[in-house]
């Protein structure tokens, strides 16, 4: 593997609410158009000038065109709201699906994390769709995410089986106020309608002291769903290895969790030639860096030396002894580097998205090709 191009999407501007360029996402249009989204705000880990931003590129990265405020977000049960991430998929020919985040905005002041309880602000799951390859939205509709009626962050974009069937994945969080232990879940839900309704869902993960956060879905060519998680050990207060784990039946079923062996936080597998899938991940062993690996055997290993460094930082590590999870969310929002997103491209080539800046709260949204 080696890199063979790289450009910046979004820019940090300082002293704006363009200074923190984050969580992007990115999808390639069957004409060749590549879309990548982001969440931008004054800071990272504040809501001040928090919105969605899009840029569409139809020279392969060369030039973009921004769409600084592609979505309205409205209020929902009377409470002003913010999106918070965005998602992308292709539906074919110029149809594009945005899967977008809200989140409650009704008190400011409120940071979206409660230290004291581990509880996350009210948020919902709404769907846009475009006709035009993103030029102009539909309005955002809500997601009946139930029986989870609790705050659900989407993890990524709308998957699609082999057969149309769409898959809306997110994990579990308690409600701002709930005292009660915070017992994570990994989830996906399932519609044959277009999305209009979700009558199937499918418990991904969920573990009493394990969080399996983060989970990566990717559904390969053989129909197979391979997921793979940031792992966190909560009694330790460290974390473990990228696990997996794959569904042969359109994610009725689950194969046991395995360790990958490979340290750090990933992006969804990329399917390369002859069978081979490629892994892009954040290590933060050291200085943060976006790495990639490739295997062979499915997922299973991961050779060291197969991989290729996307980015490395100069900064010094960002990863700190923590004592519980109060220090690991405030771990996770110091991070400068991080949160890789992939799309295959038509000739076997792959783009990789990801942030990365000078400081915490000055990132911007930098991208890769990376050629087998």
């Amino acid at each position: 593997m080696k890199t063979i191009d790289r450009g910046i999407v979004f820019p940090s501007l300082p002293a704006t609410d363009r200074q923190s360029c984050a969580f992007p996402q990115v999808v390639v249009l069957p004409g060749g158009r590549w879309l990548v989204s982001c969440r931008a705000a004054c800071t990272k880990g504040g809501k001040d000038g928090q919105h969605v931003m899009l840029a569409a590129s139809d020279d392969e990265g060369q030039t973009w065109r921004l769409n600084a405020s592609p979505f309205n977000a409205s209020a929902l049960d009377g409470k002003p709201g913010q999106f918070r991430a965005l998602g992308l998929t292709a539906l074919g020919g110029q149809r594009v699906l945005a899967t977008l985040y809200w989140v409650d905005n009704s008190d400011p002041a409120l940071p979206f994390f409660n230290e004291q309880t581990e509880g996350l602000l009210d948020s919902r799951i709404m769907f846009a769709e475009s006709t035009d390859r993103g030029d102009t939205w539909s309005a955002p509709t809500l997601m009946d995410a139930s029986p989870f009626n609790m705050p659900t962050p989407i993890t990524g974009p709308v998957l699609l089986l082999p057969d149309g069937e769409r898959v809306c994945q997110f994990e579990t969080n308690k409600p701002y106020y709930d005292t009660s232990p915070w017992v994570h879940s990994s989830v996906l839900m399932f519609s044959r309608d277009g999305g209009r309704t979700w009558p199937r869902h499918s418990v991904v993960t969920r573990h009493p002291t394990i969080f399996y956060w983060d989970q990566r879905p990717q559904v390969l060519p053989d129909g197979r769903i391979l997921d793979l998680f940031w792992t966190y050990d909560n009694p330790a207060a460290t974390y473990l290895n990228i696990h997996a784990r794959e569904s042969h039946d359109g994610g009725r079923t689950w194969s046991e969790l395995w360790d990958t062996g490979v340290p750090g936080q990933p992006a969804p597998v990329v399917a390369l030639r002859d069978g081979w899938i490629a892994m892009v991940y954040v290590d933060r062993t050291g200085a943060p860096a976006i790495r990639c690996r490739t295997s062979a055997d499915a997922g299973r290993t991961w050779p060291e030396e197969s991989m290729l460094t996307l980015y490395e930082s100069v900064l010094p590590g960002q990863t700190v002894r923590k004592d519980g999870m109060a220090d690991a969310w405030s771990e996770m929002g110091k991070f400068s580097v991080g949160l890789p997103a992939t799309a295959a491209l038509p000739n076997g080539d792959f783009l990789v998205v990801y942030y990365a800046g000078s400081s915490t709260d000055c990132t911007s949204v930098e991208w890769a090709r990376v050629k087998m």
